[in-house]
């Protein structure tokens, strides 16, 4: 990229955030410090108004605004991807407000750039896992939350539990969203029973966001899943996967509440949440001895048991 690309691309950049430090900007195009120094102070000349805060980092002053930027069509094609995922894994409120970007973005493309995007979201498609609309669980509170994420509101909801088979009322206080088995899930601190909880969205009902605010000290956020599995209806198991039968479930895992891997000697380290050891258990039998249950001892219990009812079922 030549110095005047990168000088343009800076001044975008600038204006994503409210503030960018120079070791952001060093190390998305790869320079010194140096350098980000000599270009920051080469914008200034060029009549944009930067400030600086000390410690903190660059920022463009207010009332300044580029001129509506044009995207190339790589650019253009990487956001039909994003598209499609959100097509096939969020609710009627994000697609909504996704719907009104995307078509933003187009009115800024170039003719023949908005005929091969056309061509390219005919040609893209996401398979994700059917929801069956239901008016008791109207999937339309993403939007809501994530405004409750940035505003420090409470929010306040009914929520289904599938185990009890009852609906309870809760006051939150959001502290993230996460996506895994196929559910987007609210992670919060739950007033009712004074511990962080994971909360399937999709399972929210008449979810309201209250004006009452509430402080979230960042460090508390350290080590919240830790929490959160000690306190939840989920559980961490661990299982170790040959390598090559591995890749034949790299789909499966994701639905099956997969969190994070490692590579061993002889396996692939997995570990799952997961609401049922006893589901789970017969999800592993359909890999054979190419699987082992590592921990918890509970799940070694519920393979043998898994084993014993086949053996019962198809014994001579």
């Amino acid at each position: 990229m030549n110095r005047i690309d990168r000088l343009t691309a800076i001044l975008v950049q600038l204006q994503s955030k409210k503030v960018i430090t120079a070791q952001e900007i060093a190390d998305r195009f790869d320079i010194s410090l140096r350098t980000v120094y000599r270009d920051v102070r080469s914008l200034e000349e060029a009549g944009v108004p930067l400030g600086a805060e000390a410690g903190k980092g660059y920022f463009i002053m207010d009332g300044y605004h580029l001129p509506p930027v044009m995207f190339t069509q790589e650019e253009a094609n990487a956001l039909i991807l994003g598209a499609k995922l959100i097509e096939g894994h969020t609710d009627n409120s994000i697609k909504k407000h996704f719907t009104e970007a995307m078509l933003k973005i187009k009115s800024v493309l170039k003719s023949d750039d908005k005929e091969g995007l056309e061509k390219l979201e005919s040609q893209i498609s996401v398979s994700a896992i059917p929801h069956q609309e239901n008016e008791d669980f109207p999937n339309n509170f993403l939007s809501t939350i994530q405004k409750a994420l940035i505003d420090q509101h409470v929010l306040e909801f009914k929520y289904f539990s599938n185990y009890t088979g009852n609906f309870n009322e809760r006051q939150v206080e959001p502290i993230g969203l996460t996506f895994y088995g196929g559910h987007w899930h609210l992670l919060a601190y739950c007033r009712l029973r004074k511990a962080p909880r994971d909360f399937r969205v999709d399972r929210l009902v008449r979810l309201t966001a209250q004006d009452e605010r509430f402080e979230m000290d960042k460090k508390a956020i350290d080590g919240f899943m830790r929490q959160l599995v000690q306190g939840t209806e989920l559980q961490e198991v661990v299982i170790g996967v040959e390598k090559q039968v591995s890749r034949f479930i790299s789909n499966q895992k994701f639905y099956q509440g997969f969190v994070s891997e490692q590579v061993k000697d002889e396996f692939i380290e997995m570990k799952f949440l997961v609401p049922s050891i006893e589901y789970f258990s017969r999800w592993l039998l359909t890999m054979g001895d190419s699987v082992v249950a590592i921990e918890p001892d509970s799940l070694k219990g519920a393979l043998k048991e898994r084993v014993s009812e086949l053996q019962n079922h198809y014994g001579s």
